[in-house]
């Protein structure tokens, strides 16, 4: 299948994948020496440089793999890579070179099947978690006012289905099936940029950020917009990534960039109850510990939040940006995905890196 990738699609890439993760081969791990990131000062901390291009992860506690998807160089690169990865050591299990560029994933709830979406193509490709063989893939035909397909931005899986957010003015959700990979709805008038998505078991609902301040509230069943939750103080947000509290209703989203600032709705009321100032991208939310963790591209930090008061209890310095995070399973780790800035010309200052920080 012939990749859409152009220079002028590597700059619609960046715009959108900086405020953000049929034909490949699975390649064995190379028994290298692993290359090691300066050290924080904290000793919980482990970092490997891994690649070019990284995004976002996702891991299977029964393959004991953590999965990272990268988009790879950005200038004369075409394709990309999925790597597999030590939860623990970080060294690289195996590769998956793919002929489209990775960027947000998600995985099935046995940890068998990936699903990575392929921005730049307005595409998103199922993957076999341990073989590495990419099953299937679905190409969206929707195109912007220039005539350009809708870069596929998040995905997120959720009972048998896949939530697709389109970056467009007007964007678009697209619900694909997760087992045939064939479109079930569309649904349209998403605001401009659909960014976050999750889903929440206290409202039965389906929630979608947008780069126009709004979070969708979306019926699962009827794929329809019932809601759109909004700050409702006249200021500008580009809200980004979601995280939930299910025991208390709070509803987190993270703007990096127009209002640099953390808020936090109640699910019931769909008013803000808390601001978190700060520049923030990626979140999660730890029931295991009540902890929230942002990560801060600016400063170039991670932080660790007591989820009852909003304390920072501790905070991680790197060298380069923190962008996507994960949680382990059990709770007790976190990664973090960090990033090279770029240079004019679309290359990178060097490769991104990959951390792991016990939370123990």
């Amino acid at each position: 299948m012939k990749s859409l990738f152009s220079p002028r699609k590597a700059l619609v890439a960046l715009a959108v994948v900086a405020s953000f993760s049929l034909t490949a081969c699975q390649a064995p791990a190379k028994k290298v020496e692993v290359p090691v990131a300066p050290k924080p000062v904290d000793s919980r901390v482990s970092q490997r440089i891994l690649a070019d291009g990284l995004y976002e992860m996702a891991y299977a506690p029964e393959a004991k793999a953590l999965y990272v998807a990268s988009a790879q160089s950005f200038k004369d690169v075409n394709g990309g890579v999925i790597y597999r990865l030590d939860p623990v050591t970080l060294a690289t299990k195996g590769e998956t070179h793919t002929d489209l560029k990775n960027f947000a994933m998600a995985m099935d709830p046995d940890g068998s099947v990936l699903y990575i979406t392929n921005t730049l193509d307005s595409g998103i490709s199922k993957v076999d978690a341990q073989s590495g063989k990419v099953l299937q893939r679905l190409m969206f035909s929707d195109r912007g006012q220039d005539g350009d397909p809708l870069p596929a931005r998040e995905i997120f899986w959720h009972q048998g289905q896949l939530y697709i957010g389109g970056v467009g003015d007007p964007g678009v959700i697209w619900v694909v099936d997760a087992q045939t990979m064939k479109l079930k709805a569309h649904i349209k008038n998403a605001g401009k940029w659909v960014t976050g998505i999750i889903y929440s078991p206290v409202t039965d609902r389906i929630y979608a950020a947008n780069g126009g301040g709004e979070i969708l509230v979306i019926n699962p069943r009827t794929h329809k917009i019932e809601k759109r939750l909004t700050a409702g103080d006249g200021k500008e947000y580009l809200f980004l990534n979601l995280a939930e509290d299910q025991a208390t209703g709070r509803l987190l989203v993270t703007d990096d960039s127009k209002a640099k600032t953390t808020l936090v709705f109640d699910e019931r009321s769909g008013k803000v109850i808390k601001r978190i100032d700060g520049d923030a991208l990626g979140i999660k939310f730890n029931a295991k510990r009540n902890e929230i963790y942002l990560s801060q591209r600016e400063s170039k930090k991670v932080l660790q939040l007591d989820a009852t008061t909003y304390a920072v209890k501790n905070s991680w310095s790197f060298d380069s940006r923190p962008n996507s995070l994960l949680v382990s399973p059990d709770g007790q780790t976190l990664y973090v995905t960090a990033k090279q800035d770029f240079n004019k010309d679309s290359t990178t200052k060097g490769p991104d890196s990959v951390a792991r920080i016990a939370l123990k």
